[in-house]
């Protein structure tokens, strides 16, 4: 601990490598806590900038990173985690993150497991959109959104929004359903227009739990 300088640098890359195989997985970072706990625990744990939170490698989809041995660069500024990798490292159900050829754009390892049913869908889905941001708008319905501007997508989110008031008033079952899976959609676009992450409207989720609506409210605007 006493090698990191952590009021100097309180956010460090991580890469973390297949110790078998010495093939690199993917990149992380690490504050003073996620590494406190990492080497207490034996297992990954990172500190996640899109979440705002502490996170167990694997903690969702149970692929768990067993630590081996950590290591230290010689400036002191990033970390080497050599692990026993449980299934594929990388959200899209890939063996490692790096799995795109620079030069050509193909794909170069196949998908392992249905990221959907490690993350659950709605992670998956926002995913899927932030990569479509880049996206040709011709061959992508979500990045022609994203190629119009904020306007276009809030009034998506406001037609969603009243379509789903729409099939509630009229009692239809299944177009509610339907209607709802648009509005979530379209919410995540949003989300990911400002990149906030559905796991952080979770944690806010958690936090107003055992909350009355009325004192959550007076906390909001207290503040």
């Amino acid at each position: 601990m006493a090698q990191i300088d952590w009021q100097k640098t309180p956010l460090i890359p991580v890469i973390a490598q297949e110790a078998n195989t010495g093939e690199v997985l993917m990149l992380a970072y690490a504050n003073e806590e996620a590494y406190r706990l990492t080497l207490s625990t034996g297992y990954a744990h990172y500190f996640s900038r899109s979440r705002k939170r502490l996170w167990k490698k694997g903690e969702e989809s149970g692929h768990l990173q067993k630590i081996e041995a950590v290591q230290i660069d010689c400036d002191g500024d990033t970390l080497l985690y050599r692990v026993i990798q449980s299934g594929p490292a990388c959200h899209t159900g890939r063996k490692s993150c790096f799995f795109t050829d620079a030069h050509s754009g193909e794909t170069t390892e196949p998908v392992l497991v249905d990221p959907a049913r490690c993350y659950g869908i709605t992670d998956t889905l926002y995913h899927t959109i932030l990569e479509r941001k880049g996206a040709d708008a011709k061959s992508s319905y979500v990045a022609t959104l994203f190629d119009k501007g904020e306007n276009t997508i809030l009034k998506k989110v406001i037609e969603e929004a009243g379509e789903l008031c729409f099939a509630i008033k009229d009692g239809d079952e299944q177009a509610i359903i339907a209607e709802a899976a648009d509005l979530l959609f379209h919410t995540l676009i949003a989300l990911g227009h400002r990149e906030i992450t559905p796991d952080r409207v979770r944690q806010e989720l958690m936090r107003r739990q055992g909350l009355s609506g009325l004192e959550e409210k007076r906390q909001r605007n207290s503040n």
